[in-house]
């Protein structure tokens, strides 16, 4: 690889020459893939027994795995069911961190593609609440695809600016991810634009970004909360001094010990200041362990939660007329579950809104809750996300393709079916997983799959 001779210089200084040569060495290697599974979907006994990739578990996540450089996770069936994401797994050790649990208040700030979030609702079972923002639009898109693709329930999604999103949720959030955007220098050796991006930006303008986002999350988290600050990069601007930075800057803030363990090291405090306390926090290198490199710090705010844990007693609003085609009809008709939560009912759209959120109309929402579908002319159409939220054994009117069906593919691609079957909705998966909606109609089968998710023909 051809590395920016300013970068290696730099490195060089810092380094001592026996890890330079190693550091620098560790570029020219194969790039390390993972996945991990998602456990809204399948746990993880199950996911060994049933996968047909060559996995080893990544010893820093309860539920990430390596995979051979020869896997194509992207392409099969189990992808579509949303049973894993696709994740490089140095970028798996923030989530891990943060520890967030059922019923906390939960803000992933810098959010798509949507790995880190899609991961911290599986910790939180799908319950309390979440809001999930980024403020580029163009990313928008992906982090909702792959909130939908994998069954999350309990998340907002904006769209903003941390400026916007701090003067709605003043000290609100008990925990909070603050995965930054930052010069991509552990994003070397998988994408060769990242290289052409660190020659464009200078790590000076990264770190006054870095610090401007730290001083709105700052503000967004609660007394007695947690925030975890992470990058994917290794210079010491935007990890070590940083960290100095807001130690010095807030002096409610503190550090808690990150855990060392399977080549994961401290961060280097001669680098910064020299306070002891950033050895508690954390370094991914490539040279050390087997990931492309991450760092991550984990700061307590001084103070005590106010305890007002986002599970709260359940409350429906709005109705749907009970008349042929209409939701509570489609739901006795296709499902052998209760639809519980905080129905709302905006116009013709319903939402399952996650306990603890209230609509703010001075932020740009793009999707709060589950989007259960929409009501046309009487009749209930229900959603991509909807079918996505549900257990294979939810379903009555269902059909699974195996593995090696021609079906399946023929699906997947968003073809119509020749298939005879009741006329009317029908669930469709692969395995007994949940892919998405068809329709008979005169023994054929309307492919109701989204259009931006088929498969390629």
């Amino acid at each position: 690889m051809n590395l920016p001779d300013e970068f290696k210089k730099k490195y060089q200084q810092l380094m001592e020459p026996g890890e330079y040569s190693d550091f620098i060495e560790s570029f020219s290697k194969p790039k390390i893939s993972g996945l991990r599974v998602n456990r809204l979907k399948i746990d993880i006994s199950k996911w060994i027994e049933i996968s047909p990739f060559k996995m080893s578990p990544v010893p820093w996540s309860r539920d990430g795995f390596y995979l051979n450089e020869d896997e194509r996770p992207g392409t099969h069936p189990f992808y579509h069911a949303g049973l894993y994401y696709i994740q490089e797994p140095s970028a798996m050790l923030p989530a891990e961190v943060l520890n967030v649990k059922s019923g906390d208040r939960v803000l992933d700030l810098c959010a798509a593609p949507g790995g880190k979030t899609v991961r911290l609702a599986a910790d939180m079972a799908n319950r309390g609440l979440m809001v999930s923002n980024d403020i580029n639009p163009k990313r928008i898109k992906a982090l909702k695809k792959n909130i939908e693709l994998c069954g999350v329930i309990n998340t907002v999604i904006t769209n903003e600016s941390p400026e916007n999103l701090s003067r709605v949720y003043e000290r609100f959030f008990n925990k909070i991810l603050l995965d930054v955007p930052c010069s991509g220098e552990g994003m070397f050796r998988k994408d060769p634009d990242a290289v052409r991006s660190w020659r464009k930006y200078k790590v000076s303008e990264w770190q006054v970004l870095q610090r401007m986002i730290f001083d709105r999350a700052y503000e967004m988290l609660a007394p007695g909360g947690t925030m975890v600050y992470s990058t994917c990069t290794f210079n010491p601007e935007e990890n070590e001094q940083n960290i100095a930075y807001f130690l010095k800057n807030y002096p409610d803030l503190y550090l808690k010990e990150i855990p060392k363990y399977f080549g994961i090291e401290p961060g280097r405090a001669d680098w910064a200041d020299g306070n002891p306390e950033l050895l508690k926090t954390a370094r991914l290198w490539p040279h050390r362990t087997e990931g492309e490199g991450h760092f991550a710090a984990c700061f307590g705010r001084l103070g005590e939660d106010d305890g007002n844990s986002a599970e709260q007693e359940d409350k429906t609003t709005g109705f749907i007329n009970n008349t042929p085609g209409s939701f509570n009809d489609f739901i006795g008709e296709m499902l052998n579950k209760k639809i519980e939560g905080n129905l709302r009912v905006s116009g013709k759209e319903l939402h399952i809104m996650p306990n603890g959120y209230e609509p703010e109309e001075r932020l740009r929402t793009v999707k709060t809750g589950l989007y259960l579908g929409c009501v046309e002319h009487g009749k209930f159409i229900p959603s991509q996300s909807f079918i996505m939220s549900l257990k294979w054994n939810e379903i009555k009117k269902r059909k699974s393709f195996s593995l090696v069906d021609p079906l399946l593919l023929r699906y997947l691609k968003g073809e119509t079916l020749t298939l005879e079957g009741e006329k009317g909705y029908i669930g469709i998966g692969v395995e007994n997983f949940p892919l998405g909606w068809g329709k008979f109609e005169e023994n054929r089968l309307k492919n109701l799959y989204p259009k931006g998710w088929r498969k390629a023909r």
